[in-house]
């Protein structure tokens, strides 16, 4: 079970992410996914299609790798990068044209070969530093 929910983690990486194919959310998360940890959009399906196609719309030549991932039981743990460059308006920042590289972890739930909730933490202040929207700290003398 544990290497059949890694391959569907990957599987979504690969179709959502690098392929930019939002139909494939119907067919892996189950009907009353639920999102952990991502306001302030839905916490359901609907909620992740909107944000994978906000990234898509700011974002262009988007790579995202599945650096390592972790299973046991129902549960997938997954540390991922995702890199890309600005070319479109980005939570009210416009595009600056700038190469972008941000890591996180997800922690999935899986039951019966679908997604049913999701748990993740991405590091957004480094992707708004690289951005400019937040000054980075000052570097020590």
């Amino acid at each position: 079970m544990s290497e059949a929910n890694k391959a569907l983690v990957r599987r979504f990486n690969d179709e959502v992410w690098n392929k930019g194919n939002l139909a494939v959310v119907n067919e892996v998360f189950s009907s009353d996914w639920f999102w952990h940890s991502t306001p302030p959009m839905p916490t359901n399906r609907e909620g992740l299609r909107q944000m994978a196609a906000a990234f898509r719309g700011a974002f262009s030549d988007i790579r995202t790798t599945v650096d390592d991932q972790v299973a046991e039981g129902d549960k997938v743990a997954w540390r991922w990068t995702f890199q890309a460059k600005h070319t479109g308006e980005f939570m009210g920042i416009p595009p600056t044209g700038k190469q972008i590289t941000f890591t996180g972890i997800s922690i999935d739930h899986i039951a019966d070969g679908r997604f049913v909730a999701r748990w993740d933490s991405a590091d957004m202040l480094g992707l708004m530093q690289q951005l400019g929207a937040v000054p980075a700290p000052a570097q020590a003398g």
